[in-house]
């Protein structure tokens, strides 16, 4: 569903994300908004104060019907391709204001998967394209939310880390053709 030029009146007041800050602000009812992206269950949203983040859980408010995706639901692993999983699961985590997954942006720099009696324990290295960023905690716990979707995942553990520092030259040749870059 293409959004870019859509603008909605907001249904409700409502919960969101301030773009690139990362502080909670409230949205009031009626506010209008220009839908910018929807992406990985999330919502970019313009208003007139800049760029907001709203979840797919507040999707009525911007009145947008969703189509039944649910984080919540365990999901099984094919093949017992538990890593595989994972990486799909990090495909559908997205910068809020980059319409390309972390994964083809080159932010995921480690997964390691630890197997334990009770399940297996995920650690995930990742950076963000740039340090200051204040969305890199909201993207980190979207990566750790997907993971723990996955079944026979007991804990999952997202870092931010900085080194090496994130360059251009790690966005995948399909992030690229997404970013007009080739």
């Amino acid at each position: 569903m293409n959004f870019s030029s859509e603008r909605v009146e907001l249904k409700r007041e409502v919960d969101a994300i301030q773009i690139p800050s990362g502080d909670t602000i409230m949205l009031p009812a009626g506010l209008p908004v220009m839908i910018t992206q929807n992406l990985g269950g999330t919502y970019t949203v313009a208003t007139d104060s800049g760029l907001a983040r709203i979840t797919a859980k507040d999707a009525d408010a911007l009145g947008v019907d969703e189509d039944g995706e649910t984080k919540s639901e365990k999901i099984e692993v094919a093949d017992g391709d538990l890593e595989g999983a994972v990486w799909v699961q990090l495909k559908n985590v997205y910068d809020p204001e980059i319409p390309v997954n972390i994964v083809d942006l080159g932010l995921v720099y480690d997964c390691h998967l630890n197997e334990e009696d009770e399940g297996t324990v995920v650690s995930i290295k990742m950076t963000l394209t740039a340090p200051g960023c204040g969305m890199g905690p909201t993207i980190a716990a979207d990566a750790q939310s997907r993971i723990m979707t996955i079944d026979s995942i007991k804990e999952a553990h997202v870092e931010l880390v900085w080194d090496p520092p994130w360059t251009q030259d790690m966005i995948s040749e399909e992030g690229k053709m997404k970013l007009g870059l080739i």
